[in-house]
């Protein structure tokens, strides 16, 4: 490909982008006029293969909005939001190019829905001059367009829409990327490149570490103005050094950074760590420098941690590439941190708990490689069985996340438990919005929707995260992860009041207190003093001995009600710490069921701690921790063995929705009430009433007349969203002259709640039939697309706030476990004489809802409020809705699912 080429693609909406990518100068992407318009989708084909394509959705071609360029084989394709045309495929570059490795892409080649027009803008925007496999270069080639957009801001997602259907990139890590993160946290050489032999440096604190660590490999210091460092010959440059170099670690200013990146790829590295500041976190001129060596890295296959990070620690290795003094010992928990003064303290925290580590991460800026590509590694990763997460945001779409973590978590042959902890908690309702759903929603609330769809456990505090990976790393004889089957629990303890809080926090948290079987209680008494509790929580009295505790918890373990016991130890002067955990560690050997320990106390108790440490068993300074921990391994056991319910075939008119939605952002109407609102939520399938418009008192009385008697009205104006609050809505009107009379209310309530609103009239409607209020909405996120909320309805929302959110799309089996979610579900069900609601016409309103707002990029905010569900088989009624457009192009920075 020549130098310096650079074709124009001009688009429709006033935007230029220009494009090129070569070996010399990798990829550049500009957009013109501020437009940032673009993005990725992946196609599968029934043989299994993945195709990559870059979207241009406002570039227009014969009437059809946007074009889609195929990366492989040639193949170009015309694409707008609903439909896609699969052209003309062309065996050869168009306009003469080598073609390297069967990779290349054009704009605008044989583009049209018949493949029989050409419009030539050929292009070559992917060439690669080594030879390599196909898969290699497509793989290549779609981290260059990552990149890409990654420099124009964009969420970093793989998406398609095709035929409304969303479906996900395979998330099974390829063996060749599995192979370049080793590079990162098993190189067999390292070059640091600013290597200091001055105290206080990160240079000199890293190299360091790694040397006196006794790091397995080879370890090349690089500065220009040292011959050695530490005794170890040092280099002007990585270029000078002679052999293999798998990972280097930059510890220099951006813009030496950049050059020794470039120097770096020349030289062949694998990896790169880039440990310094100074890039996207300090502004504009810091962010190009990041993109820019991003972007070379992508274009070479070489994974960059960071930049703005601790580093990385494989204690296995002996590997520590970082600037924190304490290398952990080797463990099966791994940790990823954004934060890198997180991980300091972190590491101090292990010590002192004797906590071992697979890997250990600080991913910094995560310009390259993110907490998806690590969590990917991961869970393939032999020596890690929990990982650790500490999260700030997200940059990648809500969807990719979720399902890639749910495969993580869930479908493959050895599902890995991932905990979370994530910032910003208080700073719930931040994006809050004018409607009920995103007043109430706020940024946590997508997180917490995130870690739950994707089988992720958040936790609330550091010391929760230990606590629980302990819990999720034991095994039973067979090396099988303990999981209880239920979330009944059983309590042994020597003392009362330890026994109260546990029982209290085992409640909150989720579990029961399980009910021994007369069996059991028999047993217990054979064996316990006649002061003892024989029922749960056993009780043991404070004498108790080794024998004792051995006796009771093995009679609760074999009981068919418990899923697993707790074991609580105060220590008295007659208690034998030591051998009530040998007792312990003997019982938890012969069960599958998980055995959790409260060992209160520090040193009166330390050599007990100490062995069933050393012996996989979980203890507790407290019994409240040890509550928790149960709970979030019976969480993690339910989410396992959680149902599958068939989808519903539903049918939407998409076409007829699409045509009111754009029939009113043509005449500049952003807010839908209830009239083009109602109409739009018939095309998904939801039950309206007849509603119809009156602007006198007179026209209004002839409507309810019609309809029948009794009829509700409700005032019509853009500036007046919630009606009540201005007076503006009358129910159960009788006849005509009540109609007539609230007409008038209604009207003078409405100017004097706002003398400057613009009043249409009233809406005039038939009472909808008895049901439970409950209130569907949804509101658009930016990158992570729309949150879906579903809730008691009326004030109750506003009032409780007992609401449950999911990301958008979600079907069937989703949508039940949100219902499932709110406290006041059983209030659905038959209660007091009132008969059971028909929750399966919710279920399939609440997917039709998601498809609407995931097949309408249009929508913004939207809330069903109230939704009138009725008995079982009796179906729902809206009662009241409102939907808030924004036009595409105005919405070019919320994720277009």
């Amino acid at each position: 490909m020549e130098q310096g080429r650079k074709p124009v693609l001009s688009a429709t909406m006033g935007s230029t982008y220009i494009f090129s990518i070569n070996a010399a100068d990798a990829c550049h992407l500009e957009p013109r006029n501020g437009s940032k318009n673009i993005g990725l989708w992946t196609e599968s084909t029934p043989a299994g293969a993945e195709h990559w394509y870059l979207v241009f959705p406002y570039v227009s071609y014969r009437g059809s909005r946007g074009v889609a360029i195929k990366l492989t084989h040639g193949m170009a394709v015309s694409w707008d939001p609903r439909k896609i045309y699969h052209c003309t495929s062309l065996p050869t570059c168009p306009d003469g190019h080598e073609v390297y490795g069967g990779v290349w892409g054009s704009f605008g080649a044989t583009m049209g829905t018949n493949g029989d027009e050409t419009v030539c803008h050929h292009t070559v925007v992917a060439s690669h001059k080594t030879q390599h496999t196909t898969e290699q270069n497509e793989m290549r080639t779609l981290k260059t367009f990552v990149a890409l957009l990654r420099i124009l801001s964009f969420p970093s997602s793989v998406y398609k829409k095709a035929n409304t259907h969303l479906k996900q990139t395979t998330t099974t890590m390829k063996a060749d990327d599995f192979m370049k993160l080793d590079a990162i946290f098993a190189p067999r050489s390292i070059a640091v490149v600013g290597a200091s032999s001055q105290e206080g440096k990160v240079g000199n604190a890293i190299f360091s570490n790694l040397l006196h660590g006794h790091f397995n490999g080879v370890l090349y210091p690089v500065n220009p103005s040292a011959n050695h460092i530490m005794c170890v010959k040092a280099y002007s440059s990585i270029l000078d050094i002679q052999d293999v170099v798998d990972l280097a670690m930059i510890i220099l200013p951006p813009q030496r950074a950049l050059k020794t990146v470039q120097d770096a790829l020349e030289k062949g590295v694998k990896g790169i760590v880039i440990v310094s500041a100074g890039f996207r976190e300090v502004g504009p001129e810091g962010r190009a420098l990041e993109d820019q060596i991003v972007a070379l890295c992508h274009a070479a296959g070489v994974p960059v941690v960071g930049p703005n990070c601790l580093g990385v620690i494989n204690p296995k290795h002996s590997m520590n590439a970082s600037f924190s003094t304490r290398l952990p010992k080797a463990g099966n928990i791994s940790f990823i941190s954004q934060s890198g003064a997180l991980c300091t303290a972190v590491l101090d925290f292990a010590a002192d708990r004797d906590f071992g580590f697979s890997k250990f991460i600080s991913i910094g800026n995560k310009a390259d490689v993110d907490e998806l590509d690590l969590l990917r590694y991961l869970h393939q990763d032999r020596d890690t069985e929990v990982i650790m997460i500490y999260l700030e945001e997200l940059r990648r779409g809500g969807l990719e996340f979720i399902e890639t973590v749910k495969q993580i978590t869930t479908y493959s042959d050895h599902p890995t438990p991932i905990l979370v902890i994530k910032s910003g908690r208080t700073s719930a309702g931040a994006l809050a919005a004018s409607s009920h759903t995103g007043a109430i929603a706020g940024s946590e609330a997508v997180y917490d929707s995130i870690f739950e769809q994707a089988g992720m456990i958040r936790v609330d505090s550091i010391n929760d995260l230990f606590d629980f990976a302990s819990c999720f790393t034991m095994k039973d004889s067979q090396g099988r992860r303990k999981v209880p089957a239920g979330n009944k629990v059983a309590i042994v303890t020597n003392a009362g009041g330890p026994g109260i809080v546990a029982t209290d926090m085992t409640i909150s948290s989720g579990l029961e207190l399980a009910t021994l079987n007369e069996e059991t209680v028999e047993t217990l008494k054979s064996h316990l003093p006649a002061t003892a509790n024989f029922h749960n929580p056993v009780d043991v009295i404070g004498d108790a001995g080794s024998d004792r505790y051995e006796n009771a918890l093995t009679a609760v373990i074999h009981d068919n009600n418990v899923d697993g016991a707790i074991v609580i130890l105060t220590p008295q002067s007659m208690t034998n710490v030591l051998e009530t955990a040998k007792s312990v560690v003997r019982i938890k050997q012969r069960t599958t069921k998980p055995i959790l320990c409260v060992f209160m106390g520090i040193l009166d108790v330390s050599a007990g701690v100490k062995y069933l440490q050393e012996h996989g068993v979980p203890v507790f300074k407290f019994p409240e921790s040890a509550a928790r921990a149960f709970g979030a391994l019976s969480y993690y056991a339910k989410w396992l063995e959680r149902q599958h319910l068939a989808q519903f075939p539903l049918k939407h008119d998409e076409a007829k929705a699409r045509e009111i939605i754009e029939s009113c952002l043509a005449r500049g109407q952003t807010y839908l009430g209830e009239i083009d609102g109602l109409d739009l939520l018939r095309c998904y399938g939801f039950p309206v009433l007849e509603t119809k418009l009156a602007t006198t008192a007179i026209e209004a009385a002839d409507l309810a007349e019609a309809m029948g008697f009794p009829a509700v009205l409700k005032i019509v104006s853009p500036q007046i969203i919630h009606k009540s609050d201005a007076g503006g809505v009358m129910i159960k009107l009788k006849s005509r002259e009540e109609v007539m009379a609230g007409f008038e209310e209604i009207i003078a309530n409405a100017k004097k709640y706002d003398e400057n609103a613009d009043i249409k009239g009233c809406l005039v409607t038939t009472m909808a039939p008895k049901g439970r209020e409950v209130i569907l909405g949804a509101n658009r996120y930016p990158v992570f697309g729309p949150l879906i909320m579903f809730g008691f309805g009326g004030i109750f929302v506003e009032v409780f706030k007992d609401v449950a959110f999911r990301l958008a799309p979600i079907k069937r089996n989703e949508a039940r476990r949100m219902m499932h979610k709110i406290k006041a579900y059983h209030l659905l069900k038959e209660f007091r004489g009132i008969p059971a609601s028909d929750t399966e016409t919710l279920e399939k309103l609440l997917v039709s809802l998601s498809d609407m707002v995931t097949n309408h990029p249009e929508i913004q905010e939207l809330d069903i409020n109230p939704l009138m569900v009725h008995g079982v088989g009796q179906g729902a009624t809206v009662a009241d809705c409102r939907i808030i457009l924004k036009a595409l192009e105005q919405n070019a920075q919320i994720s277009r699912l």
